[in-house]
């Protein structure tokens, strides 16, 4: 069995719900990812996306000077674990249509999983996989 842990991405990117929209698209620029984990201390609230915000906040007119996390913020997260199997957290993002999982133990954020880790830990020789493991283009 492949867990969770054997992939995961370690390398996270947290921000608090009251931080803005400009705020989170330069994390994201400058640590060239797509999300961020939305947290409230050591709680995780929620992830929000590139997509999240071009599309619920921009494509809406929302000021992303003003315009808070916490208010676009996808809540109700799916969690897994480390020790989970790979193919259950695969079946998790096809029941609930979410690409990341992040991934909790004992209560703390440790990791995340994406569609695209899976991709690359399940079929290297598929075209998601292909994409999720080249380099940044931007």
């Amino acid at each position: 069995m492949t867990t969770v842990g054997e992939f995961m991405t370690t390398r996270l990117v947290t921000m608090d719900g009251n931080d803005t929209l400009v705020a989170a698209a330069r994390e994201m620029r400058d640590s060239a990812i797509g999300d961020v984990v939305v947290t409230d201390g050591d709680n995780v609230v929620g992830i929000i996306t590139d997509r999240d915000i071009t599309v619920r906040g921009v494509a809406e007119e929302l000021d992303p000077n003003t315009t808070r996390l916490n208010q676009l913020t996808t809540k109700d997260v799916i969690t897994v674990s480390q020790y989970d199997d790979a193919v259950s957290a695969a079946d998790l993002m096809r029941t609930y249509a979410v690409r990341r999982l992040p991934v909790i133990e004992d209560g703390r954020l440790i990791g995340l999983v994406s569609m695209g880790d899976l991709a690359v830990e399940r079929e290297p020789q598929s075209v998601l996989a292909d994409i999720s493991a080249d380099d940044p283009n931007n």
